[in-house]
């Protein structure tokens, strides 16, 4: 089912009271309610967390600023794409490593993530534990409040550590490096975890919410990426022995609407086809919620010279065109399973019946991707609505293939490649492919293109397992600087305590 998040007007309310100072009648605002009352029922706290989980929808479909993109165009799996080199120049800079601290999209991406920190603060710090309700949700706020944590180190590996809501005068807050950041999210998953339900355990109209599993694998890749390996297979083994998850049989549906918070999804973000947009309707710009996936419609393959044929697919806006060596990687690989449901190449789409109408386009490079693909069943027209703004395509944050592959890694790098074999293998066989041979590390991370390919994690895999100046440097990637995003020029001017990250 899917499940629609909105962005509450009485969290709008919170924020206005929190500034607000009795007037000299020293008369109470009439029909206002405090903050402090407000957090005092299930109800009340249950609105507060739905508000936390707005941010995951809104940050990766904001209008030309998706934190989906922002990680994926500077990987060597897709192009910018677009009408030309002039359409959306921030995103173009993404693909060609000329972006700075002005960038909007990277700037939207550090604002969205701490907007969620707050709300999640918000919940951490007001709603009490007197109920079984109210102690898991938060627990719900501390997984929330990890994962953003998670998107900032990840991407720009400092920031402020804030744990509370500060006093106007107190703004200009103090960074932290990565090892503190990275001890709070531990602390924070640690402590959600015991209270967490298992994903068994919730209604199918919840199962969007943090589960057990998800903090547990969140905790896993948190360690991973610290290099923490014996602790960090520990917490995937603890995902892969809660008999929750399995892999999937057909890949070829797995990201498909039927595959939704099926038996391989940990987290989600999720969105709607049902708000009828049209040209007049649909929320461009600003802070506004996007229920519906606009990021699905500019990826996908311009309309302009698109001819859909069998494929399912209907015409996009022409950003995020695979790269000819992301079909290569699987045609190496002798992988046919995987293949048609992630990339075709022209013969591909001509083969079904589909072809593409100029090849000097702007970032096309021969290829159409099909996972994540522009499907007119993943979205509405009816009642007027405009189909290109109403893609419902939920964006699977973690999943079980995932865990799979980090544990492995995780395993490979603590000495342990009997335990590392048994779940690289594991994904190799859903994928119809022997087990692997040679080196066990180079075998993880070309499962991983292959298996990830335009879920938005290439990027930072290839930073940190140190690849990136070899695959990225002809993109324009620079050693030293790159392994981490700007702090955006608004943080910069406005927080007198900021540092900027290296040859920035």
């Amino acid at each position: 089912m899917k499940i629609r998040y909105k962005i509450l007007v009485v969290l709008a309310l919170i924020t206005s009271i929190t500034a607000c100072k009795k007037d000299f009648l020293d008369v109470d605002p009439i029909g206002k309610m405090s903050e402090e009352l407000f957090y005092d029922t299930d109800e009340d706290a249950t609105m507060a967390i739905m508000a936390t989980y707005d941010i995951l929808q809104w940050m990766n479909a904001r209008d030309w600023n998706s934190a989906y993109l922002v990680k994926t165009f500077p990987s060597d799996e897709s192009n910018v794409g677009g009408g030309d080199a002039g359409d959306q120049p921030p995103y173009q800079e993404l693909g060609k490593y000329t972006f700075g601290a002005s960038n909007p999209t990277i700037t939207a991406v550090w604002q969205s993530n701490y907007f969620g920190i707050y709300r999640a603060n918000k919940v951490i710090n007001n709603v009490k534990p007197e109920t079984p309700l109210r102690t898991q949700i938060i627990a719900e706020a501390k997984f929330m409040r990890a994962y953003y944590y998670f998107e900032i180190v990840s991407m720009f590996g400092n920031g402020p550590l804030m744990l509370a809501e500060p006093a106007p005068s107190e703004y200009n807050q103090e960074f932290v490096g990565a090892a503190a950041i990275y001890a709070q999210i531990e602390k924070d998953l640690a402590e959600a975890i015991p209270n967490l339900p298992k994903k068994s355990d919730y209604f199918p109209e919840d199962k969007f919410r943090a589960s057990k599993g998800a903090a547990q694998t969140l905790l896993g890749k948190a360690l991973l990426y610290q290099e923490k390996w014996t602790q960090s297979a520990a917490a995937f083994e603890d995902v892969i022995g809660s008999g929750e998850y399995e892999l999937q049989s057909d890949y070829s549906t797995l990201f498909l609407k039927e595959s939704e918070y099926g038996i391989e999804s940990i987290f989600e973000a999720a969105w709607v086809t049902t708000e009828g947009y049209d040209w007049g309707t649909f929320q461009w710009g600003g802070n506004r919620a996007m229920e519906n996936n606009i990021t699905w419609q500019l990826t996908g393959p311009r309309g302009d010279y698109f001819v859909a044929g069998e494929t399912g697919l209907i015409g996009g806006w022409g950003f995020n065109y695979p790269k000819a060596n992301a079909y290569q990687v699987f045609v190496t690989a002798g992988d046919t399973t995987r293949k048609p449901a992630s990339i075709l190449s022209l013969e591909d789409l001509r083969a079904q019946g589909g072809d593409w109408t100029n090849e000097e386009s702007w970032g096309w490079d021969g290829h159409i991707r099909v996972k994540y693909g522009t499907r007119m069943d993943e979205t509405s027209g009816d009642g007027g609505a405009v189909p290109e703004l109403n893609y419902g395509t939920n964006l699977r944050l973690l999943r079980y293939a995932d865990v799979l592959l980090m544990a492995a890694e995780a395993y490979h790098m603590a000495g342990d490649d009997a335990s590392a074999a048994t779940y690289l293998n594991q994904v190799r066989s859903r994928a119809n492919l022997d087990a692997y041979t040679g080196d066990i590390m180079e075998a993880i991370m070309a499962e991983r293109q292959m298996e990830l390919c335009f879920e938005g994690v290439r990027y930072l895999d290839l930073i940190r397992w140190g690849k990136a100046p070899e695959k990225l440097g002809p993109m324009g990637f620079i050693a030293g600087k790159h392994e981490v995003y700007p702090i955006p020029a608004d943080e910069m001017r406005t927080n007198n305590k900021a540092v900027q990250n290296n040859n920035y």
